[in-house]
């Protein structure tokens, strides 16, 4: 992303207006609750705060019949974050992160479409199915670590600890999927997993029988399974002292009949990867330092390829600040709806002002609280570029009308 403030102001009004053409019946409505939701001071609690504001000409009426009766093109909307300047990871590569966040909805037995949401850390900390609606978000993560000489010192400045369990992405069929196109895979997997090693040649036997399809069992629960690795690291860290990594090649997944694979012709495919066990010396939080299992979709991994990939797994955690601002800054769960149509209108509005707050970031004044340390312009958080927002909103070309002033009705006819 660029750093000029007339072609960033530029890029920020360009993106405004596609925005706009996203909407077609209520669509002002829509867009001025987005800039509702981007001027309002403070953390979006109720829609009736977000009718309150200026930037909201509309009444509140308006409001709700736009989230209930609103149309978003959603393929074109998908398209217009996707167009933009996308930021590149300390590699100079394309990362995405990939996850799910619920919005959950356990009181509204009436909602249509729930279904059960992977939770945790609730209640007794254990996991927990709760009904709601589950909506995955991909994002590209931004450069934030720094590497030195000597042992490949990281500093790795993310939220995220490598003590957690394992992801609910499907890695194994998009990686079957997408094994045309230059993209990797990698993503964690719960460490009672069981896969099997490359088919072994086939050698005459003299009962017969079908040659073996898998080869032997690679337990994550059993060393004694593992055998010799193919690449192994020892990196010192800043938050988890001494973190070491063992990388054995050629992995797979025994396939069945079931789940993703449903619709598959023909017979179920072969999906090798490379399994990585990432072990760290303490955890900044104190808890106890379990490994963590990950699987990389390519083969022949080096050991710079191992490095690589464990700190992209800690680096996605970055993600979990974008859950945070969407829910407790932009009220993403605030709202109750009734119908999931409404609340994916309401989602697709949060996720169009994420990008705004970013492309704001060099144009908007830091409003920093006494207690808060002075940051750089460009470095300013999506939450304190929203402060000043209001100010960069009255300054780009609105593609909306001011509302037709109308007279109250008849009413009801006497008697």
């Amino acid at each position: 992303m660029c750093f000029n403030r007339r072609e960033t102001f530029a890029t920020l009004s360009r993106f405004r207006a596609e925005f706009d053409d996203c909407l077609s019946k209520r669509g002002h409505a829509l867009f001025e609750l987005t800039d509702a939701l981007l001027c309002t001071d403070g953390p979006v609690k109720t829609l009736v705060d977000l009718a309150l504001a200026p930037e909201h000409r509309r009444g509140h009426g308006s409001l709700n019949g736009g989230l209930n009766h609103g149309r978003i093109d959603v393929s074109r909307l998908r398209r217009t974050p996707a167009g933009l300047p996308l930021p590149k990871a300390a590699n100079g590569r394309l990362v995405l992160a990939v996850d799910v966040s619920p919005w959950l909805r356990p009181d509204a037995a009436t909602c249509p479409d729930r279904s059960s949401c992977h939770t945790y850390d609730r209640g007794d900390a254990k996991h927990q199915m709760i009904p709601g609606w589950p909506y995955s978000v991909v994002a590209a993560l931004a450069r934030r670590r720094r590497t030195t000489g000597g042992r490949r010192p990281v500093d790795q400045q993310g939220p995220g600890h490598p003590g957690g369990t394992g992801c609910g992405i499907r890695r194994t069929p998009h990686a079957h999927l997408l094994g045309e196109l230059p993209i990797e895979i990698l993503g964690r997997m719960r460490s009672d997993r069981v896969l099997r090693r490359p088919t072994p040649p086939r050698v005459h036997d003299p009962k017969g029988g079908r040659p073996p399809k898998h080869g032997g069992e690679f337990i994550f629960g059993d060393p004694a399974t593992w055998g010799e690795e193919r690449a192994a690291t020892v990196a010192d860290t800043r938050l988890y002292e001494t973190a070491t990594a063992r990388a054995w090649d050629r992995l797979h997944p025994r396939l069945t009949e079931r789940a993703a694979w449903l619709d598959h012709d023909g017979p179920l495919p072969i999906i090798e990867g490379t399994v990585i066990r990432l072990a760290v010396e303490r955890l900044p939080s104190g808890g106890d330092n379990k490994p963590v299992w990950l699987w990389w979709s390519r083969v022949d991994a080096t050991p710079a390829d191992v490095d690589r990939c464990w700190q992209a797994v800690l680096h996605r955690f970055d993600l979990e600040h974008t859950f945070r601002l969407f829910k407790q800054t932009l009220g993403g769960t605030k709202p109750r709806l009734r119908s999931s149509q409404a609340a994916d209108r309401w989602t697709w509005l949060v996720i169009a002002a994420h990008p705004q707050l970013r492309l704001a970031r060099p144009l908007a004044g830091d409003l920093r609280r006494p207690w808060e340390k002075k940051v750089e312009p460009h470095k300013l958080t999506p939450a304190r570029v929203r402060r000043g927002f209001r100010n960069l909103q009255v300054k780009t070309t609105s593609p909306v009308r001011a509302p037709k002033p109308t007279t109250p009705g008849p009413g009801r006819p006497p008697g």
